[in-house]
């Protein structure tokens, strides 16, 4: 495989994976705290997928984000067929909660081989490395703290995420503010051909890269893995 100077990842299902347990519990604090219409719980649980594919496509096509704030009430409106039943809800107080299931329920890394591959492009000393995700339910500050207890944001050099940037991949304007925020001071000629963007979706990542004319690697999603930038 090529050495780049610039290695960008994508975060879900590229270098970490849900806790098999996390959505499911998710639903069920939606079951009980905003449900007073008896919806079974297997009717949450299609909500949250429901809602998450639609706002994946949402922002997938116009390149902007739907924040999890957003998201949320999407999910309780549905569960009460649409009637506003939550509108005095403390936003704050849910993200708190919902964070910190998060943490009761820690995402995984989506390989055995994903900490020790960052390890060796960061400590090659010729590369920098940095993440460039997509948000859904769960928030950029959220994820920071997550990378930060698998011990995995030593091995980068920034995180971008799009819900703080109101920007979604494949957007361009996200590619180029990953391009912008790359430390030029290492990498003082750095052409686009000596970039790479590596994650698992073909749209949001592989055309998103392409288009702006970085290299991609797609994993995971096809017969490919992490290790195969070795």
């Amino acid at each position: 495989m090529k050495v780049y100077k610039h290695y960008s990842f994508d975060l879900w299902l590229t270098l970490i994976r849900s806790n098999p347990d996390f959505k499911r519990e998710r639903a069920k604090v939606f079951h009980q705290q905003f449900n007073p219409l008896g919806k079974s719980l297997q009717e949450v649980e299609t909500i949250f997928r429901q809602v998450d594919l639609m706002v994946n496509s949402i922002n997938e096509n116009t390149g902007k984000n739907i924040d999890a704030d957003e998201m949320y009430m999407m999910v309780i409106s549905m569960i009460n067929n649409y009637n506003p039943h939550f509108s005095g809800l403390d936003m704050q107080e849910l993200t708190l909660e919902m964070e910190a299931l998060v943490f009761n329920y820690l995402p995984q890394l989506y390989c055995g081989n994903t900490k020790d591959l960052l390890a060796s492009l960061k400590e090659s000393g010729s590369s920098t490395v940095s993440l460039l995700s997509n948000t859904g339910f769960i928030r950029g500050t959220t994820l920071k703290k997550v990378l930060n207890a698998l011990e995995l944001d030593q091995y980068l050099d920034f995180q971008l995420y799009s819900d703080e940037h109101r920007l979604s991949k494949p957007n361009a304007a996200f590619f180029r503010l990953m391009l912008e925020t790359i430390d030029r001071k290492r990498h003082p000629e750095l052409e686009l051909h000596e970039v790479v963007h590596v994650g698992d979706n073909p749209i949001a990542d592989i055309h998103g890269a392409n288009a702006l004319g970085i290299h991609s690697v797609l994993i995971n999603s096809n017969q490919q893995t992490i290790t195969c930038l070795r």
